[in-house]
């Protein structure tokens, strides 16, 4: 017997299983130290707890055709059972007995099974009994045991008709099962419609009869049309199912004994075997025979039918009346094997409405639509990303050639002031200046007769004021050079060089190299600039004695390097402080398209390097 334990305690009685569900046992403890009194109460609460926590027994027989063991149905009946009771509010105490039709089908041993039974439980008191399989609720009904008709009656059967309550003078209602053979023959005939023949696969037990019975009753009005063969007298392996003729279609009732007598066998094990030995399709009648390999049809389910009959059971034993619940119809529906479908070429578009089909396997689309979309969305999201970048790229290009402009105008206006200043200092201020040093010698020479200390203080201002004309020179020629404009590039450079050498007491050489004599006037100023800023910071800054200032040409480009061996800086650190005339410089290179560099290190000097294009666009900006 096959034992599900869900409760607390459990014992046997006879040659069947007892198992108590729900509560458990609360003893109450003692203090001898306390008072008596205080023993005394603490007992009676102790007491009034316990009594709270033990749920009151309720004895359920469950009584089935098969046993558990040798029926997979019959399993699933008993577990649906066991989880509905655990439902219930009360401790259960479950006992399970089975007529075992298999092991024994003749008459005399059933007779010896019904009277142990009899014996067994004729003086316990049962409040409620569940007859699984239509053989158990026979019994039932047609004993006149006292104690079997006094109990209530809950039934969950798929063959046997429905008692009559007022004929047998029972407290019983339940679940009926009917088998829909019928209807899966239809279906069978709408997915083959040239199906000529119908093997009928049974065995010889005495459950198997039954089953085989109702079949052939449901084919009788299909037997002008189809050809049909019952097998009962098979022996597994069932060789003979292996050359069976075209068009045929195999129906598997129930085989729980085979032709040999001696092998008992049930549909976990029957079923395989028919499958793998037919050569054509196998439909089943209920879904414990649905297994691998069958088609499937209109099938019942036994795991349904006993979770509706142990809500009745439960409903029963919170005191509601048999004859108060109405006997129901098992549902039934119809379930396909998309595997076995496909095996034999049957579309499902013929299958009855409502059907379902179970073990699809998913098509390309479904294996891949989740990778399928998941590419798709990170293909969206770069595309999006690539859309932003690029617009936000436009829009840093657009803003750097608003920078630029702005920078050429600043450019172009600083150059523009330069030599608005340079020409008045050399044609107005430099002019005045002469006129002065001219009124001094004529003054010196006026006063040659007075006094000698008058004659050296006037030489000493005539002095000074051929200084300041001198730097006032100096100054006109650094904010615009004549001789960039009238000798070029090369030689406006060199002037630089040989002036600055002269005045600060630093050499500086300055080399040229392939240099046209005739570039562009914005470039030559660009490179006069910065040459120009680059060498007041390093007589500034750098401390060096030396210095080199070189120009070349290369690839139809100008490159400018100045060079010192000075103190030198962090250029790194630098590079985030960039003062007005380096920026000056770099805004210069840049609006020519070329590009600024600055090379330097603590105690290792310093280096300038640009490049700039040779030859520049019409509408160039000008430096």
């Amino acid at each position: 017997m096959r034992l599900s334990l869900f409760g607390a305690q459990n014992g046997a009685v006879g040659q069947g299983s007892a198992l108590r569900t729900g509560g458990c046992k609360v003893s109450a403890p003692t203090a001898s130290c306390l008072t008596t009194r205080f023993v005394l109460l603490c007992l009676f609460v102790f007491q009034g707890v316990a009594s709270a926590q033990v749920k009151e027994i309720r004895r359920v027989l469950v009584l089935n055709d098969l046993g558990v063991v040798s029926s997979p149905g019959f399993a699933e009946i008993d577990q649906a059972l066991l989880a509905g009771l655990h439902k219930s509010p009360y401790q259960i105490e479950f006992y399970q007995e089975s007529l075992d039709l298999t092991s024994f089908p003749d008459d005399a041993s059933q007779r010896r099974i019904r009277e142990d039974l009899i014996r067994k439980y004729s003086d316990r008191k049962l409040e409620l009994i569940i007859a699984a399989g239509s053989a158990s609720l026979d019994f039932i009904t047609q004993s006149h045991e006292r104690f079997l008709r006094n109990t209530p009656i809950v039934f969950c059967t798929v063959l046997g008709e429905v008692p009559k309550p007022s004929k047998h003078d029972l407290d019983i209602t339940g679940v009926l099962g009917r088998l829909h053979p019928e209807e899966t023959l239809k279906a069978a005939l709408r997915l083959l419609p040239g199906t000529e023949h119908v093997v009928v696969v049974g065995g010889q037990g005495k459950f198997d009869e039954k089953w085989e019975a109702i079949a052939k009753a449901a084919f009788q009005t299909y037997e002008s049309k189809l050809d049909f063969t019952y097998l009962t007298d098979l022996t597994m392996p069932a060789q003979r199912l292996k050359h069976l003729p075209s068009n045929t279609i195999v129906y598997h009732a129930a085989l729980m004994q085979d032709a040999a007598g001696d092998r008992f066998i049930d549909s976990a094990q029957a079923v395989p075997l028919v499958v793998n030995a037919a050569n054509a399709p196998v439909f089943v009648m209920d879904d414990v025979d649905f297994r691998e390999g069958t088609v499937g049809g209109d099938l019942v389910n036994w795991a349904d039918d006993a979770r509706v009959a142990a809500d009745m059971a439960v409903r029963i034993l919170n005191g509601e009346k048999p004859q108060d619940i109405p006997i129901v119809t098992s549902n039934h529906a119809y379930r396909f094997d998309w595997r076995a479908l496909k095996r034999w070429g049957m579309k499902e578009s013929n299958l009855p409405p409502g059907s379902t089909v179970l073990f699809r396997e998913p098509s390309l689309w479904e294996q891949g639509k989740r990778i399928l979309i998941s590419r798709f969305l990170i293909i969206v999201s770069l595309s999006a990303l690539t859309v932003y970048l690029l617009y936000s790229r436009t829009q840093l290009k657009l803003a750097r050639d608003t920078q630029v402009r702005l920078s050429g105008l600043m450019i172009d206006a600083q150059e523009r002031e330069r030599g608005r200043l340079a020409a008045e200092l050399h044609d107005d201020f430099s002019q005045r200046v002469a006129l002065l040093v001219f009124g001094l010698r004529d003054a010196q020479e006026t006063l040659s007769t007075s006094s000698n200390g008058v004659d050296q203080k006037l030489e000493k201002l005539k002095e000074t004021v051929r200084e300041l004309g001198d730097d006032l020179h100096a100054i006109s020629h650094r904010l615009h050079s004549a001789t960039l404009d009238k000798l070029g590039l090369v030689s406006g450079l060199r002037a630089m060089c040989r002036e600055l050498s002269g005045g600060q007491r630093i050499q500086i050489a300055f080399l040229s190299e392939d240099v046209p004599v005739h570039i562009s006037r914005d470039v030559a100023l660009c490179i006069f600039r910065i040459v120009q800023e680059a060498l007041q910071n390093l007589t500034k800054h750098s401390g060096a004695e030396k210095a080199e200032v070189r120009l070349r040409k290369s690839n139809e480009k100008l490159f400018l390097s100045v060079c010192d061996e000075g103190k030198g800086f962090d250029a790194k650190e630098m590079s985030n402080k960039l003062g007005l005339g380096i920026g000056s410089m770099q805004a210069r290179a840049r609006l020519l398209g070329g590009e600024f560099e600055i090379h330097s290190e603590p105690g290792k000097g310093t280096r300038v390097e640009v490049w700039v294009p040779l030859l520049l666009d019409a509408d160039h900006v000008k430096c």
